[in-house]
């Protein structure tokens, strides 16, 4: 919701400031220079990209409007899935994972959690971690960096979209002026034409200089920044997964694990160890 806040108040500042100025806004309606400018970054945005960023970038685009993707309560359920996973390590060994890990969607420990269950790449995670500490018999320095490599790529792959969104509002100045270039040549055309319409011409020209600056700077660039913060942000959950399971790993029990885990997500969305408990002892 903050990114249409602040794509209202870069409109607001601009037009309101050019009204005030004396300004028409009817001069700025340029639909043939929005279009060259426009149109010339989608496409090469779409030639420069494979379809998966394509798609992922109008994806992370619309989820911004939706709000983060994981927030308190989501957690909560995290942190309450990681201490049943452990317990269960605990009580049985970690042999009593395996029917839980191969199928997730089925197992009691996973399917308490409906809304983490929908969140397929994050239980893959958890899954293909436990399968590793389960079958491997890993160092928890060795889990440790391979689960590192495993969030790098990770985030270098939810990130893609984001830079990819950045590239094309880096170029939108650069089609501006070609769209002014473009409205130049035309009004060579009419170089012998009334005044009025060559300044119309003009006019016209430096708008399309105007609406790609704009762009890039006012809309495209500031949208990438925010997919690139939620990015960040979500990933938080991996990275909260990893902890607890290395805390699990080198012989810290359940509640100090999840502890661990809990420690490692931002204090603005980090559920309190009161709410936490409270949340656990409910559950039993």
């Amino acid at each position: 919701m903050l990114v249409i806040f602040g794509f209202i108040v870069v409109l607001v500042s601009v037009l309101g400031g050019y009204v005030l100025s004396h300004g028409s806004i009817g001069a700025l309606w340029q639909p043939y220079e929005l279009l060259i400018i426009f149109g010339a970054a989608v496409g090469a945005f779409v030639s420069a990209n494979s379809i998966d960023i394509v798609k992922g970038a109008g994806r992370d685009a619309i989820g911004l409007f939706k709000g983060p993707r994981y927030r308190k309560q989501d957690y909560i359920d995290l942190l309450s899935l990681l201490y049943d996973i452990f317990t269960k390590m605990r009580k049985e060994g970690q042999l009593g994972m395996e029917s839980h890990i191969e199928d997730p969607a089925n197992s009691s420990l996973f399917s308490a959690y409906p809304r983490l269950i929908a969140e397929h790449h994050l239980i893959d995670f958890i899954t293909d971690c436990l399968r590793l500490i389960v079958g491997g018999s890993m160092d928890p320095h060795e889990l440790e960096q391979l689960l590192d490599v495993e969030l790098e790529t990770h985030h270098h792959q939810a990130l893609a979209p984001a830079l990819a969104v950045q590239k094309m509002a880096d170029a939108l100045p650069g089609f501006g002026i070609v769209a002014a270039v473009l409205g130049i040549v035309i009004t060579m055309k009419s170089i012998d034409g009334d005044a009025a319409v060559i300044g119309e011409h003009i006019a016209g020209a430096l708008v399309g200089t105007f609406l790609g600056i704009l762009l890039s700077y006012g809309f495209i660039g500031p949208l990438s920044a925010a997919m690139e913060a939620r990015v960040s942000t979500d990933g938080r959950a991996f990275e909260c997964v990893k902890v607890g399971l290395l805390a699990n790993l080198r012989g810290y029990n359940p509640m100090v694990s999840v502890e661990f885990a809990r420690k490692s997500l931002q204090t603005t969305s980090r559920p309190s160890f009161q709410d936490l408990e409270a949340h656990l002892k409910s559950a039993r």
